[in-house]
């Protein structure tokens, strides 16, 4: 995708296939659907406006997120035995901006895990920064939880 037209199905589908690689714990593909310069946020405060104001519940840059997809695939991870079940559900995308060759989106996301028969749901709203090229790729993903201030019991699963 280049030029300066934007595809609302490209990137939905885009948006899609992120949520299905995750939900099939493909992490190695989830992985290179980012930029080698990506960031991965989950705040810890509503409307925080920076990562680097107050501790967030996840701040990744690219070799963070190579680290994580290590941890998630060894078959030993102590935080993922049994390993949970997800489904997630992204809805109410829309494109915020789009400038030269970055698209900025918006989405809304929920997510069940299941796991150790008990079942946690995750919701917010996420926001992607897409670079065009001759595929969409994420070079930020921002994820923010509507309880992003609340007791949460582990992030292992990407949100």
């Amino acid at each position: 995708m280049t030029g300066a037209q934007i595809d609302q199905a490209a990137v939905e589908a885009f948006l899609l296939r992120e949520a299905r690689l995750l939900d099939e714990g493909r992490y190695q593909d989830w992985l290179e659907l980012f930029t080698a310069q990506a960031t991965y946020w989950v705040p810890s405060q509503p409307d925080q406006a920076s990562p680097k104001d107050t501790v967030s519940l996840i701040y990744d840059d690219r070799r963070l997120l190579e680290a994580r997809v290590r941890r998630l695939l060894n078959p030993n991870i102590h935080a993922q035995q049994p390993p949970s079940r997800t489904s997630r559900i992204v809805a109410n995308v829309t494109i915020e901006n789009s400038t030269g060759e970055l698209i900025e989106t918006r989405s809304k996301l929920l997510l069940v895990e299941y796991r150790r028969n008990r079942q946690r749901l995750f919701a917010g709203t996420c926001w992607h920064r897409l670079s065009r090229g001759p595929e969409l790729r994420i070079a930020a993903k921002r994820v923010d939880l509507i309880d992003c201030d609340a007791e949460l019991d582990g992030l292992v699963v990407p949100l």
